[in-house]
């Protein structure tokens, strides 16, 4: 089983064996302010394909790099006008950028899945300061099995990953509780690939430019989070329930009881204020919580489809799309 160790209360010795882990070249889970991540050296092949395996994560499928500062970026990717602008204002923090590749970066091509294009993002909080001790980028997808709930503490990483890992920095809950958000600047377009915790309104303010929405279903992988079916639950989900049905979970949103409620195996509200944040912050860990209830299906009542919303939603269906080897 993994060591875990708090960040809180052990810094010092905290950022010590991470960095002793990772240069033996095995992954080790960290916390940053979206989600646990599951981190290795950008630029050891060995280390990453051992992302790959204990997550068991389709390799075409490409990983964020997290650096800790824009000289460590810079050495590795180049930065149109606009996706400096973007980073300068929200760097350290929720938003991942897709900028091209320069020839001499040591980043491996399983990082990238062998495009010629790279995400990047710095993280705010104890990871920056494992990834600045560690001196090379870290590769660091969520700390889960590949395709169900992301985890916003150690505990989940714990449940799911412990027993292949050798290491979990435990930095207590996930502030943001949502991947990042990750776009792509293409000549004066911004692009958005996955909505995240970075609301895509802040990113229009900022430009003063509409950020686009683009149909990912059978699109080239560009990025994590394209795929279809993602962040699942081993029950099945019901989106935009506007009853319960003997037995299911629900999880609904600002405080609004639903019909037949009284007969649900569990009951939680994202948000009983309608605070999208707090919804967001808490989405993760109330599908685990309601996953590991007596509870076949999960229905979920309505979210708006605004600000962090959007995200949220998108996570949703994706976890509500039909699995390998079901029907669509």
């Amino acid at each position: 089983m993994a060591l875990i160790i708090d960040t809180r209360t052990e810094p010092d010795r905290a950022l010590a064996l991470a960095c002793e882990t990772l240069e033996a070249g095995l992954p080790v889970a960290i916390p940053t302010e979206t989600v646990y991540g599951l981190a290795a050296d950008a630029t050891n092949p060995d280390a990453i394909g051992r992302i790959y395996e204990m997550k068991g994560r389709p390799r075409f499928n490409p990983l964020i790099c997290h650096v800790a500062d824009f000289a460590m970026a810079e050495r590795h990717v180049t930065f149109d006008p606009i996706s400096r602008r973007l980073a300068e204002a929200f760097w350290p923090g929720p938003l991942t950028l897709i900028l091209p590749l320069k020839g001499e970066s040591a980043v491996h091509s399983l990082a990238s899945a062998g495009l010629d294009t790279l995400g990047v993002r710095m993280p705010d909080g104890f990871s920056r300061a494992v990834i600045a001790r560690f001196g090379r980028p870290l590769a660091a997808p969520s700390a889960n099995t590949s395709g169900k709930i992301s985890p916003t503490s150690a505990a989940h990483v714990e449940a799911d990953l412990g027993d292949k890992l050798a290491l979990i920095l435990d930095d207590g809950p996930a502030d943001i509780g949502l991947e990042s958000t990750i776009v792509k600047v293409e000549g004066d377009e911004i692009r958005l690939l996955r909505p995240g915790g970075l609301d895509v309104a802040d990113i229009e303010r900022l430009t003063g430019r509409t950020v686009l929405r683009a149909e990912t279903a059978g699109a080239a992988i560009e990025a994590p989070g394209m795929l279809a079916s993602h962040y699942a639950p081993g029950a099945a989900v019901r989106l935009d329930a506007t009853d319960v049905q003997p037995g299911e979970a629900l999880i609904r949103f600002g405080g609004k009881p639903l019909p037949g409620e009284d007969k649900a195996a569990l009951v939680l509200d994202l948000s009983p204020a309608s605070d999208l944040r707090e919804a967001a912050a808490n989405l993760f860990a109330y599908m685990k919580q309601a996953d590991a209830s007596s509870a076949g299906t999960i229905a979920f009542g309505a979210i708006p489809n605004e600000g962090l919303g959007e995200a949220i939603l998108d996570r949703l269906e994706r976890a509500a799309a039909p699995r390998d080897g079901e029907a669509p």
